[in-house]
């Protein structure tokens, strides 16, 4: 090892540090135990608790229904909404085209064909992602193009075959029991 790599490499784990304790945080959090609160008839039973139950073992019908592989996965497609070269519209006319856009996404949400959505937190070029439930990529190309940023070209789409958790379509159903206010 040269003397130019002992000095990078250890950069580069040192920079790496607080992206590792940040995902050990998030890991650990998505492995707790069973809650203390206790369960009434108005609120079910503890969903955390359920998922995260130790003793619980494979469940062959949800695998079939969620089509999930011998390895609890299925296939996706997964698009980088980027900022498109037609992005200089005025206020009034972005704001429409976002609204639209947001409507674009609870029709393909609630077709069962968007399993996951939403915005990065930056402003950089890559502006949010969609995880689409269809088997191809050609499939998620025509979708991409009833999105009313796309044909504006406000946004363009990058398009990728993923292989992911099969349980994904259950984000859908489990998030509008936890929004308030519609989008």
């Amino acid at each position: 090892m040269s003397a130019v790599e002992l000095i990078i490499y250890p950069t580069i784990a040192m920079k790496s540090i607080p992206y590792f304790i940040f995902a050990c945080f998030c890991f650990t959090g998505c492995i707790q135990t069973e809650s203390n609160t206790p369960q009434t008839a108005a609120t079910g039973p503890d969903l955390f608790a359920l998922i995260t139950e130790p003793n619980v073992s494979y469940d062959s019908t949800l695998a079939t229904k969620l089509r999930a592989d011998e390895y609890g996965m299925a296939q996706y497609v997964m698009a980088f909404l980027k900022a498109g070269p037609n992005r200089s519209q005025d206020s009034l006319t972005a704001a429409n085209l976002q609204k639209a856009h947001l409507a674009n996404i609870t029709r393909m949400a609630d077709e069962g064909k968007l399993v996951l959505a939403g915005p990065f937190m930056d402003d950089g070029e890559v502006r949010g992602i969609y995880i689409f439930k269809v088997k191809t990529v050609e499939e998620a190309r025509a979708l991409t193009a009833t999105d009313p940023a796309i044909q504006a070209g406000r946004l363009v789409m990058e398009l990728h075959p993923w292989y992911g958790s099969a349980v994904l379509p259950l984000i859908v159903p489990l998030h509008h029991r936890v929004a308030k206010t519609k989008i």
